[in-house]
């Protein structure tokens, strides 16, 4: 779990600076940073999603991971 939670500050970090690269580079007319941004900052967005929905799966079934074991 606190790699989960170290995953999702990191993610909210991430998110956070492609906000302000594109605030950056749309007031100071470098659109290329802009469209990084737009990139960079979505892909955290979609992964931060992922991420809370395996943390509500492990929360509403606490017996059942994320990531199955391998059976010996």
């Amino acid at each position: 779990m606190a790699l989960r939670i170290f995953l999702n500050v990191l993610y909210t970090i991430g998110i956070a600076l492609s906000l302000f690269t594109f605030y950056w580079g749309f007031t100071h007319g470098h659109y290329p940073y802009v469209a990084g941004a737009v990139i960079v900052g979505g892909a955290f967005i979609m992964l931060k999603i992922r991420l809370l929905k395996e943390v509500r799966a492990m929360q509403s079934n606490p017996k059942a991971t994320a990531t199955p074991k391998a059976k010996k």
